[in-house]
């Protein structure tokens, strides 16, 4: 069965079952942009899959590392031996006793799955699978646990489903978190519940939803230790990991924290001139990228028009789209200047002119594009208002 095409015609979810139900043995190519991914089938079960564009940050050995299984130092010396050797990388670290052989192979199994769980979300690119009269099931250090593709689909449909929901919760992976109060003692049937078992949706019973992947999180948690560090640390994947820090936090054992600007104690001085030179410069950067942007849109609707010379409209940046694109980037100037004064004054300035006078901006940056000046108003704490002026 020669099977090949694009995504929009047929859907990963269509692939991986039709693969499965036909009980085939090959391997399945998809490629996306700069990245490829190759899936091996035995027999319509998953035994590998890896992407050949695997970033650094993504390779067996980084994870490792970040998951604190391994020093940096065992790292480069396995790898050392590895070039010598031509071992893998798994029977190096275990001969080395770095790890044993279970804990290895859990985590290459988490580096398929997430893999795998990663192709639910592509939306464009090819597929090509070419069938094999046979797959060779040697079993080494690298081998995963066989996945029915049956399971991998319903796994993935779950995740897509409830990813909204999480994000709702965990926007982004520079979260901290505060505990807020101790997990409830647990009980039989709670001890073994997982993330999946009670979402509290339905249940509705606490216990139900802090299940073992929420009490493992739950330990993992310390001051500044980020999404992106919880996850790596618990080993239970992207979405098990923030499914379980968005019941934590549902159920009010945890406190979010968004992530702040902290100054060092010690030369705080020279810190707030650095602060002060990169808003200058990331402010003075956008501005530009966007005054380019609007002179590129500005000199094509000349040309489209046919006219010799740019009306007095386009010079002055009267096109309301040009208008948005600079102000867009003048926001980003003021905010960040905000943001300075604040670190450097201990509040808010009552009027935007203060930044002027602080140096931080020229008055020309408090005008939407140039003309009418931006409204501001101080709010309470760190909060306040900034908005173009009304046309």
């Amino acid at each position: 069965m020669a099977l090949q095409g694009t995504l929009k015609d047929f859907g990963i979810a269509d692939i991986l079952q039709l693969i499965g139900q036909q009980q085939k043995t090959g391997t399945l190519v998809l490629r996306a942009k700069e990245q490829e991914v190759q899936v091996t089938f035995r027999d319509g079960s998953i035994v590998r899959a890896e992407s050949t564009t695997r970033r650094k940050k993504d390779l067996i050995g980084n994870m490792l590392v970040r998951a604190e299984l391994i020093t940096e130092a065992q790292l480069e010396q396995a790898l050392e031996t590895q070039r010598r050797t031509l071992m893998r990388l798994g029977d190096v670290l275990v001969s080395e006793r770095a790890l044993s052989t279970e804990r290895f192979r859990q985590m290459m199994q988490l580096q398929a799955t997430e893999t795998l769980y990663r192709l639910f979300t592509w939306k464009n690119g090819t597929y090509a699978f070419a069938p094999e009269e046979g797959v060779a099931a040697e079993p080494d250090s690298e081998s995963i646990t066989p996945l029915r593709a049956e399971s991998v689909l319903m796994e993935g449909f779950r995740m897509v489903d409830e990813w909204p929901v999480i994000r709702r919760t965990i926007p982004h992976d520079g979260l901290t978190f505060e505990l807020a109060q101790p997990l409830p003692a647990p009980t039989a049937r709670g001890a073994g519940a997982g993330a999946g078992d009670g979402d509290g949706e339905e249940g509705g019973s606490e216990l139900r939803t802090v299940g073992e992947s929420e009490r493992r999180v739950f330990a993992l948690v310390r001051p500044g230790r980020t999404v992106r560090k919880l996850v790596d640390l618990a080993c239970l994947g992207e979405f098990e990991t923030c499914k379980a820090l968005c019941n934590l936090v549902s159920l009010g054992h945890l406190r979010a924290r968004a992530p702040t600007v902290r100054l060092p104690a010690v030369g705080g001085a020279g810190a707030l001139r650095q602060l002060r030179a990169a808003a200058g410069m990331l402010g003075r950067l956008a501005v530009s990228v966007a005054v380019v942007g609007t002179l590129a849109l500005v000199v094509s609707r000349v040309h489209g028009e046919g006219a010799g010379l740019a009306p007095p409209a386009a010079r002055s940046f009267a096109d309301p789209a040009a208008q948005r694109l600079v102000s867009r980037a003048q926001r980003a100037r003021i905010e960040a200047a905000l943001e300075v004064f604040r670190l450097e004054r201990g509040g808010l300035p009552e009027a935007l002119p203060a930044l002027v006078e602080a140096g931080l901006l020229s008055e020309s940056d408090l005008r939407y594009p140039w003309q009418e000046p931006y409204h501001y108003r101080r709010l309470a704490g760190r909060e306040y208002v900034l908005l173009p002026p009304l046309r």
